[in-house]
């Protein structure tokens, strides 16, 4: 996982130079949080490495996620579990530049090689969107997740490691899009985080 990392630290930078990848900043831990589970093996049986935006909070922006165990791999991107300001950020971003989301994830290649944006959902529209809203279906999400699960034994193929890095660059454009609006509150909350982004030029 090391290595693997290492090589993505490379291979990503074209595309997505925003994300972090580095076996320290990447790497999950082993060890299983054993405290409220019944299970207490002390180890997880799956690897997974996370590569998130440089100048967010490790979980709270959008981020690419490649996970290798026995059950199966995966290499998927997305934000996870927003915080309750993020969401009304990523909602109200999504709401109002619904044309450039829906260029990227209704494009042939996206659909066929990513597949569709899901996670929890409302069961109706979000309060001060109407019900008819082009993108009611996908402002009920409360989780915005994408990509795409391999059996086992494909990240132990020639094939796997060129698939990853083919993934995440059509991935790449969601992310930077999701990441929009996250930014901005974040410079809201924390001017340093503004002056560094506006230094280079990342935010609008």
């Amino acid at each position: 996982m090391i290595a693997l990392v290492e090589r993505l630290a490379r291979d990503i930078r074209p595309f997505a130079p925003d994300l972090v990848a580095s076996p320290r900043g990447s790497l999950y831990r082993i060890y299983r949080d054993t405290r409220f589970s019944p299970n207490k093996l002390p180890f997880k049986t799956q690897a997974g490495a996370i590569f998130p935006h440089r100048d967010l909070p490790r979980h709270r922006g959008a981020s690419l996620y490649v996970e290798i165990g026995p059950d199966g791999a995966m290499a998927v991107g997305g934000v996870y579990m927003p915080e309750p300001p993020d969401l009304r950020a990523l909602r109200e971003h999504l709401a109002a530049n619904f044309g450039q989301f829906r260029s990227i994830v209704e494009s042939p290649t996206f659909k066929r090689t990513v597949g569709a944006v899901y996670g929890d959902s409302l069961m109706r529209v979000p309060r001060g969107y109407p019900a008819d809203h082009p993108a009611a279906e996908y402002l009920k999400l409360k989780q915005f997740i994408f990509g795409k699960d391999y059996p086992a034994a494909f990240a132990v193929s020639p094939a796997f490691y060129d698939t990853v890095v083919r993934q995440f660059r059509r991935m790449a454009p969601l992310i930077a899009f999701l990441n929009e609006p996250l930014l901005a509150a974040a410079a809201r909350r924390d001017p340093l985080v503004q002056t560094e982004s506006v230094r280079r030029g990342r935010l609008r």
